[in-house]
Formats: C-alpha cells, structure tokens, sequence
C-alpha cells in the first residue's frame, strides 16, 4: 500500500509539473509525434512497394520470367527504346515445348501515339501479346479474336487484325467503350494510317506497369514500331503446368538457353526493387532521418523540462525525496509525453497513409503503395518510449548528481 502511494505521488508531481508549462510539453508531444509518424509512414511505404509487388505479380499468373538484359535507349528510333529480346516467337514455341511449361507469352511494350479522332495525338505505353488467351483479363467485351494473322508464320504479310484492348483509364480519358475505334502507331504518320477497333477494356498491363495501356497483337505491335524485321520483345513470361516447380523449371531451361535469365516470381521482384536501389537507399535515409530528427526534438525538450524544473526538483530534494524519486517524477513525465506522442502519431498515421496512397497512385498509378503493417506501430512506440525514457533519466541524473538544493539553484 506504501509502495502504492508512494507511485501515485510520483505521477501526481509528474502531471503537475507538465501542466505547469504546458507549451513546452506540448512541443515535447509533438517532437515523439514527429518520430512516430517517421517509423509508421516510411515502414508503410516500404511495406507497401514489396506488398504491391508481390500482389502485382501473383495476379499475373505467371510463375517464371524470361529476360534478356537491359532495355537499351535508342533515341531517334520508333518507340524510343529496343527491346532486349530478338526471335521471340521462336524463343516462347521452344520454351513451350518444355513437358512442364502450359505456356511461354513474349510480350513487348513501346511508346505509342496514340488519338481517338486522327486529329490530336498523345503517348502512351503500347503493350503486344500473341493473343489474350490466360494472360489478360478482361474488364468489358470479348477481346481478340481469331488468330494472330498478321504474323503468318514470321513473315509479317498477313493482314492486320486492328483489334486494341484499353486500359480502363484510357477509356475515361478518351471516352471510349467497346466497338469505338482509336489510332494507334509509332509515329503519328503511322498512327493517323492505322485505326484500331477497340474490342476490350482491360487493366491488366495497366496494373502492371503503373500507367494508361493500349494493347495489340505482339506483331502488329512490331510492325507498327519497327520491331518486325528482329522479332524483338520485352520480356517472356512463363505459366507451368499444375504441380510443377517453377525453381526447377527454371533452372533446367536456363541450361537450354544461357543466353537468357530466368526468374522466379519473387526473384523477379527483387530484380525490380534492385532496379530502384537508388530511390529505396534514399527512402531508407529519410526513415533514419525522420527518427533521429523527431527522436532529438523531443529528447532535447525531455532534457530542457528536466533543467526548467531544478528548482521544484531541488525542493524535493531537499525536504527528504531520495534520487530514485528525483528521478521517478522525470521519468513518469516522460511516459506520459511518449504515450500522448505516440497515440497521437498512431491515430493520425492511417489519415496521413490515405492521403500518401492519393499522391502516390496519381505519380505512379499504383494504389496501396502505402501500407502500415502492426510491426510499424510498434517500432514506433519503442522509438517513442526509448527517446522518452533516454531523456527523463539523462535530465534527472545530471539534476540529482548535486548534493543539496543550494547547489541546484546555482
């Protein structure tokens, strides 16, 4: 019972004293929210990137990846970029061919003009597959129909299909729906000269590469980008049969074709992060300085409570308080202003993340890419009370190392 009082009189003095300069704890609260908001939103983000990625590639239902080296930059040419893969009808039928391969899908993306009327033109991200098939899904309409006939067994005389699907946000930007008809061409000359029927809407590309999608057939895609003549495309993508092992798979037909490199779903997505170390060093930056700069915000205002209050802690002192309750009231205090911090920093976090998801989804056209996994409210809370506790106890030490209540005044 003894005890028991002796702990409510510590809090009692603690809340006092906050109460008694209340605009310097509230910039103490503040500093703890700051370092909360820090570890929540930036372990949030970090979170988010792997979460949509690995959602991103799981929905594709894909298992292995084939590419074929770095997108190389060609100015000057068709699309602006050429792609890593040469032959790649072949490669896929060879691919295919493997007892344990469904179906092996070249697919290749290029920068394309894009119009609803013929008349004003904008870019976008063209995308080629052989056919719809398993690999896009399809929001509206039928999609492609019929077979590739423009391919004609690699010789790229038959006639064109002119069938796109569209990404959902191409279809409210332009207005369109299915059986509206828009250019498509490398150039603008090209585009003007080709009218394709839009025979689906579908999100598929566009969830994958963040962004407004046309889609074509993979040859028309070539021809009308200048990528015919070498067969070129992006990248290959592989579904296995059931009960299979993708790492297996992979690693026997990387023995078939060196040439190549082959990856896992996950090691895909490394691959893509690895891509972006850059970004993610920088992001790890401001996590370490978001905490280190909140954390010393609110440790420098711990410690200034402590040194305003050397006289009322002197007093104590020097009617009987030993410094283990000196030190007790500072560090009640400092709960008290990590536990309001890191309420505070808790509750704002999931209104703050939505608002990052707006931004980030309108930058990238990603949603989810902020996400707040419970790991990140409690690395915040350690952070919360580890700074708090720091400085309740470096403040009260340095006032109790004195001797006598004259010796604090001083």
């Amino acid at each position: 019972m003894k005890r028991l009082r002796r702990l409510w009189g510590t809090g009692w003095i603690a809340l006092r004293q906050l109460r008694s300069d209340r605009a310097r704890t509230l910039l103490a609260v503040l500093g703890v929210t700051l370092a909360v908001l820090s570890v929540t939103l930036l372990v949030g983000v970090g979170a988010g990137v792997v979460e949509t990625g690995s959602e991103t590639f799981d929905q594709s239902g894909r298992d292995l990846w084939v590419s074929g080296g770095p997108i190389d930059i060609a100015p000057g040419t068709v699309g602006g970029f050429q792609n890593p893969i040469p032959n790649a009808h072949p490669l896929a039928d060879e691919i295919a061919a493997h007892e344990d391969v469904r179906t092996a899908t070249p697919l290749a993306f290029q920068v394309v003009y894009v119009s609803p009327d013929g008349e004003a033109f904008d870019t976008t991200m063209g995308s080629g597959t052989p056919g719809a098939g398993g690999s896009v899904s399809i929001a509206e309409g039928e999609g492609f129909t019929g077979p590739d006939t423009h391919y004609a067994g690699g010789n790229y005389t038959g006639k064109m299909t002119y069938q796109a699907l569209i990404s959902p946000a191409l279809a409210e930007k332009y207005n369109l729906s299915v059986g509206d008809t828009i250019h498509v061409g490398g150039t603008v000359q090209t585009a003007r000269e080709n009218e394709f029927e839009v025979v689906g809407i579908s999100p598929t590309f566009a969830n994958f590469l963040g962004t407004g999608t046309v889609t074509l057939r993979l040859s028309e895609l070539q021809t009308l980008t200048g990528n015919a003549y070498d067969d070129r495309a992006t990248i290959v993508t592989i579904e296995t049969v059931d009960g299979a092992d993708p790492a297996a798979v992979r690693e026997e037909l990387a023995a078939q074709h060196p040439a190549y490199t082959f990856r896992t779903n996950q090691e895909q997505l490394v691959e893509v992060l690895e891509r972006q170390a850059v970004v993610l060093a920088a992001g790890a930056s401001l996590a370490v300085l978001g905490v280190v700069a909140g954390g010393a915000l609110a440790l420098n205002l711990l410690l200034s409570i402590v040194y305003v209050q050397r006289e009322t802690l002197s007093v104590l002192r020097a009617v009987g308080a030993t410094r283990l309750g000196v030190v007790g009231v500072a560090v009640a205090q400092a709960l008290a202003i990590a536990i309001v911090g890191f309420l505070l920093g808790a509750v704002t976090t999931p209104p703050l993340a939505a608002g990052l998801n707006r931004v980030a989804f309108e930058v990238t056209g990603f949603e989810g890419l902020v996400r707040v996994p419970a790991y990140a409210y409690g690395t915040g809370a350690a952070v919360a009370v580890g700074f708090a506790l720091v400085g309740g106890v470096v403040g009260a030490v340095r006032v109790t190392r004195l001797a006598s209540a004259n010796e604090l005044l001083q």
